[in-house]
């Protein structure tokens, strides 16, 4: 079957903590013509290209009539360079939002001859690039519009994203090494067996079910009403089961590290300093945390704005129960007109 994506080669990519990705490459989509005013929309954890796609449209604000449309894929997600698709890389290197953004940087100035962007934003841990890009590039684009995600993940986040890091490698009787760490690795490196693959798999998605839905979104039962799943057992293994078992291992833990690790601070000029990070944001930023996002609070979006220059941010609140998932992946259609209603509002006045 044909990919409906493009490749970049980006040769040796040298990483930000050491070590390099050889004949790496960064995939990505692009929608509308190349003339027409640039946005970037980075992807999500595990997800693909094609998972960005629901928000685009003639109908949406992001309309290929207008926009150059930018879909750029994460290091680790099986399209851009992965454990899955580099056989000869292991451990696989520690890769950073930094190195993601400057590689999806390389990508727009010289394939797509892009100066300057009108917009970047994206879900989840494309949000954290949608950070990391106002705070890398500041003078690139106009806007930032980073959805159900933070600049930098928090200590709780980070505890959350080592359960799923240690539910996974369980299946290969493997542990965490510790926070924003993979694989505890004595001796040489091991691979995967494909029944340690499937075991670790569906125990990462029994974990992450407990996370991506709000607590109100279970208890009024919307995986029946509005998913159509018959009974909770039902919905986590056709759910949240076949979701993970998609995916390889490998790449999820690889992914797992950029997320837990994310900080827009750890770069120079910050220097680690938070508040500077938030203060260098030149773009005017749209923040749009989940009222019920169990690792993305809106407390988190609060305090990043309240730490941009003044009239930089701003920062209004998915008023949804769906949880992380008000913000994505378009499953829940009254969170989408909304969402879609706010990028329209934004992008008019700004």
């Amino acid at each position: 079957m044909s990919k409906d994506y493009e490749t970049y080669s980006l040769g040796n990519w040298e990483l930000k903590n050491g070590g390099s990705i050889p004949n790496a490459h960064i995939a990505y989509k692009t929608f509308g013509d190349a003339s027409s005013p640039a946005i970037i929309y980075p992807s999500w954890y595990s997800g693909l290209i094609s998972d960005n796609e629901w928000l685009i449209g003639e109908d949406k604000t992001l309309n290929p009539a207008k926009y150059y449309i930018i879909i750029t894929a994460l290091f680790g997600n099986s399209q851009s360079s992965s454990p899955s698709n580099t056989p000869d890389l292991r451990p696989w290197p520690e890769v950073t939002f930094y190195d993601n953004v400057r590689a999806q940087h390389e990508l727009v100035t010289k394939k797509l001859g892009v100066k300057h962007a009108r917009a970047v934003l994206g879900w989840s841990m494309g949000a954290g690039q949608t950070y990391q890009w106002a705070t890398q590039y500041p003078d690139f684009m106009d806007l930032v519009v980073p959805f159900c995600g933070s600049a930098k993940t928090s200590l709780h986040n980070q505890v959350f994203l080592e359960g799923v890091k240690s539910a996974v490698l369980s299946g290969k009787g493997a542990v965490s090494g510790g926070i924003c760490k993979g694989e505890a690795i004595k001796g040489k490196y091991r691979g995967w067996t494909d029944e340690e693959k499937t075991v670790g798999l569906k125990a990462l998605g029994r974990v992450y079910a407990g996370w991506g839905f709000s607590q109100p979104f279970y208890r009024e039962k919307l995986y029946e009403t509005k998913l159509g799943f018959k009974g909770l057992e039902n919905f986590m293994v056709n759910f949240w089961e076949a979701w993970a078992q998609s995916k390889d291992p490998e790449n999820m833990i690889a992914m797992l590290y950029t997320w837990q690790s994310g900080d827009c601070s750890a770069q120079d000029p910050y220097n680690g300093d938070f508040a500077a990070a938030m203060k260098g944001i030149k773009a005017k930023a749209l923040v749009l945390p989940g009222r019920t996002d169990l690792y993305f609070p809106p407390e988190d979006s609060e305090y990043e704005v309240a730490n941009m220059r003044e009239g930089v941010g701003e920062c209004y609140a998915f008023e949804s129960i769906w949880g992380h998932w008000a913000g994505g992946p378009g499953d829940s259609a009254e969170d989408v007109k909304w969402l879609d209603e706010k990028l329209r509002e934004f992008f008019s006045r700004n």
